[in-house]
Parts: C-alpha cells; structure tokens; sequence
C-alpha cells in the first residue's frame, strides 16, 4: 500500500532532533530520508526471489550522520566533486573556497549541505521535497538560492531526484546525489562481483589529486571501458595510470545523452539479481567505488568495509569551472536550475 510514515531519527550533538520519512509504493518497495542531511538512508527493493534487501549504505540515526565523513547517502552541494585550488573566477571576481583536500574543495568544503538540516516543503504518499536556502556567499560561492530536492518513489519502482534553484547571482550550481549502492545487500561485503555499464566512449582523465587535466581519453581498450559491461573487480587494481591515481575507480565518464534524461548506467548484484538502471539529463557521471571507506559504522550493526558501496554521481565534470571545453556548470542569475537523475530497479526472476 502507497503510504509515508514518519518517525524519530534521533538528535545530532546541539539537541535538535531529527525525523525519518518512509515512502513506500503499492509494490511494498520503500525509501527512507531524513531532514538531517537531506540523505537516504534506506532503499528497500525486491531481489530474485522477492525478498527485500535494503541495498544503500547508511548509518542507524542522525548522530551518525553528523559524525560519518563519507557523504554517505546525501545530497552534495552548491558544487560536487572538485575545483582546483579552492578558488575560481566569475564575472572578473575570484571567490575563494575552503580548502579540504590537498588544497582543492571537495564537494563544496566543509559546511555540507549534508550537515544542516532541511526543511520539509512538501510530504506526500509517493514524494517528499526538501529545501534549504543557501545565501549569497554561502561555502564562498555567490548568490542566494534556495535549493529544491524533490524525492520520488515512482510506481515503476524508480527513485528519481529532482534539482531546482533559482540564484540571484551568477554562481556555480552542480548537485547530485552521494548514496554507496550494494546490490546485495548493504550490509554483504564488497561491491567487487557487481557488473556495471556505462554509456560512454571516454573519461576525463585526472593528476594524483583527482583533479581533470582537460583531456578527454577514449576507453577503447582500457579498464575504463565499461560499455558493453565489467565486473567492477576485475581490472580495479590494475596498473592502468587512472586506476592506480584513484586507488580503484573514482573518474568522470562522459555520457552520451546530449543533456536528455536518459539511461547512462546499469549495476547487477551477482547474488541478489537486482539490477539497477542510472538515468540523468546530465553530462557526466562520477563512478565511485568506495576506495576510502575503511570499516565504517553503519546501521544495524554493519561495519562497512573498503569497497562495500559504489556511487553514481551524476553531476557537471569535476573542477568544470577551469574548463572552457567542459560543459559549464555556471547558472546565471534569475536562471532556473532544474536537473533529474533517476534510479530504477528491476530484478531478475529467480
């Protein structure tokens, strides 16, 4: 039965307390977010034998995701991924940012949108809108916005995340969703024996900083290659120069969609057959397959190890705001920033 539940999340280190709103379509497939965050915190899907397996990392209340340094499961803003030097130009004016990694900004600094609380807009059966406002100068970027995460569970057991923002200055704007997915259960070791494609005849190739030097490298007979599908484990400690530079797989892949909503990636779970399908209007795609996790206390008693999640992440190119050849994540003010990427989920009969 479509319903939404709402229960208590617990409280985070100042007293606030947290709430946990549980979608769940006529199919009995359920989604759980909290205002902590913004992030998922469960995704309940059927597998071969119509079992349900909660199959996204996460951890057991809201302390753990004010303590957790992995971006488990939030959504990531005003920029993911990386820009060069903490610092950019717009406009003839240089904004500077904070510096939290070899000092490059990660996913926006250290003020993460996954570390406020966002209020709840609208709270329905088959969706739940999250909003925070953002205000000019906010992380260092310019420009109020108040950002809209639109959280759908489709009947067509698909969770779909809707972006949309309006700045009042031109600003960089690149969100996407940091959920770790393990097909066969989050709490079933490694991610190794998942087979994924991609859409996709080229990366962005990266320095040992993982930031993209500009050229664009074809995959064609690389590890990279993962078009007509590749088990994750198989070349994810190969000597290839990208693999060996992100510690296993954590690249941009240049998608094929030309800005249309359309399928760009596919997951297996060997064990459990649940696939799941990527959609996005984006141009690129981040595929991470969990390299830093390191025994990481999730929910239920889960200790996650290396590797135990992968994320697509879909998004504009990391440090796309150096790059005039790279598809501009610049939003001008006044404009309508609106973005959907999807995850659909389907399962082979047992």
């Amino acid at each position: 039965m479509k319903s939404i539940r709402i229960s208590a999340f617990g409280a985070i280190k100042d007293g606030r307390e947290a709430k946990l709103y549980t979608l769940t379509n006529h199919a009995g497939m359920s989604a759980a977010f909290t205002d902590y965050g913004g992030a998922l915190v469960k995704l309940l899907v059927p597998d071969k034998d119509g079992r349900f397996l909660d199959v996204v990392l996460g951890y057991k209340d809201a302390a753990g995701y004010e303590a957790g340094g992995e971006s488990i499961g939030i959504p990531v803003g005003r920029n993911a991924n990386r820009i060069a030097g903490a610092s950019f130009e717009l406009g003839g004016v240089a904004y500077d940012l904070t510096p939290n990694e070899n000092g490059n900004n990660l996913h926006s600094g250290n003020d993460f949108y996954g570390k406020r609380f966002w209020e709840v807009i609208e709270a329905e059966d088959d969706h739940i809108t999250f909003q925070m406002h953002s205000p000019d100068g906010d992380q260092g970027f310019p420009g109020s916005l108040d950002m809209k995460v639109r959280c759908e569970l489709t009947e067509d057991n698909e969770l779909r995340f809707t972006y949309d923002a309006v700045p009042d200055k031109d600003t960089v704007i690149n969100m996407t969703n940091h959920s770790y997915f393990n097909l066969n259960g989050h709490d079933s070791g490694t991610i190794l024996s998942h087979r994924v494609m991609l859409d996709s005849d080229a990366f962005t190739r990266a320095d040992v900083q993982s930031i993209p030097t500009g050229e664009i490298v074809d995959v064609t007979g690389t590890p990279m290659d993962f078009r007509d599908g590749r088990v994750i484990g198989a070349d994810i400690d190969s000597p290839y120069e990208a693999i060996l530079l992100g510690q296993g797989y954590d690249h941009n892949w240049v998608l094929k969609n030309e800005g249309k909503f359309a399928k760009v990636a596919e997951a297996v779970g060997d064990k459990s057959g649940i696939v799941m399908e990527v959609y996005t209007d984006l141009p690129g795609v981040q595929v991470y397959t969990g390299n830093f996790l390191d025994q990481e206390p999730g929910k239920e008693g889960a200790v996650y190890p290396r590797r135990a999640g992968v994320c697509f992440e879909t998004q504009y190119f990391p440090d796309a705001v150096h790059h005039e050849g790279f598809p501009s994540p610049i939003c001008r003010a006044g404009e309508v920033y609106h973005t959907v990427s999807a995850y659909r989920f389907v399962s082979i009969s047992g």
